[in-house]
């Protein structure tokens, strides 16, 4: 049986922290969740390896036994070790908690469990051991699903449609919702004897060209050249409720920042609208003519008399 490397899967450090391990997970599962990537066998193993990592690494103590055992069995190499000589049976027999894939139960997506390098350290049958115990408690598992949205949805609200259990589900997606920011779907997580468990829709925000969010305020850059910062004027900037036009007074200095009340991100499930702040970025002329030139050196003369 060969040793696997969970760190390595994740693509994590092995002093990372309980946090940086859950970001990078679901990364990963977003990238390959069979939602995205149809008919396609090596997503469809690589997303099983991901969650099977995160089963170990995300739990404390699965990762404390499995830290035990690479450190061990990295003993055994540099002695020499051969590959099929070492002796996993002092390390078999399972751990307390649950599987706790997030994106899914991996037993229904793929009629699978988790490898036998899994199950030799940790006893059990991977998702189908978490389905058999689901059922058998009086309330079933949570489940977490990452997705998706952009800022545009984030400000407007938007829905998203699924599939689970052969349903198709539509959820909806308030205006002003975060990066982390969880949706409650009830009763649509594993099956339990007396409750089923729920459904959490993690949000994950695309990055915007345009915005740069903190908090409910959004900050964006306005590129206006030197004459209109000299001496004043307008210029149209886009905002998520549409474009304004703002106006620059005469003397306008660069990264000189202009605040446009309530025109940021909606604050979520309650009352009220961040404010979007518009940053100027002056841009100098270049590749001045002979007139041009003659015209800023008279003007710098004389500002300099």
């Amino acid at each position: 049986m060969e040793y696997k490397d969970y760190y390595q899967v994740l693509g994590v450090d092995r002093k990372a922290s309980a946090d940086e391990i859950k970001r990078q997970y679901r990364k990963l599962a977003l990238k390959y969740h069979p939602d995205k990537n149809p008919d396609n066998p090596e997503a469809e193993t690589r997303f099983k390896e991901i969650n099977e990592a995160y089963e170990v690494l995300g739990d404390a103590e699965k990762r404390s036994k499995y830290d035990q055992l690479g450190s061990t069995y990295q003993d055994w190499e540099r002695m020499g070790g051969q590959p099929g000589g070492f002796d996993w049976s002092q390390w078999g027999g399972g751990t307390s908690g649950g599987v706790r894939v997030e994106v899914g139960d991996l037993g229904e997506m793929f009629g699978g469990g988790f490898s036998d390098f899994f199950n030799a350290i940790f006893g059990g049958t991977g998702a189908q051991e978490s389905s058999a115990r689901s059922t058998a408690s009086s309330r079933g598992r949570d489940i977490e699903q990452p997705i998706q949205i952009t800022m545009q949805e984030a400000y407007a609200g938007t829905t998203r449609s699924f599939r689970r259990d052969g349903k198709t589900l539509e959820v909806t997606i308030p205006p002003g919702a975060k990066t982390g920011t969880k949706i409650r779907v009830s009763g649509k997580g594993e099956s339990g004897q007396r409750q089923s468990g729920d459904l959490f829709l993690v949000v994950d925000i695309q990055p915007d060209a345009r915005f740069k969010r903190e908090g409910d305020d959004l900050h964006t850059e306005v590129e206006v050249d030197l004459y209109t910062a000299v001496l004043g004027g307008e210029v149209t900037i886009p905002t998520p409720g549409g474009d304004v036009v703002l106006t620059i007074p005469a003397g306008s200095q660069p990264d000189q920042s202009f605040r446009l009340k309530r025109r940021g991100m909606p604050k979520l499930r309650g009352k009220g609208q961040g404010d979007l702040y518009a940053h100027l970025d002056v841009k100098l002329p270049q590749d001045l003519t002979k007139k041009e030139r003659e015209l800023f050196e008279s003007l710098s003369k004389e500002r300099h008399k």
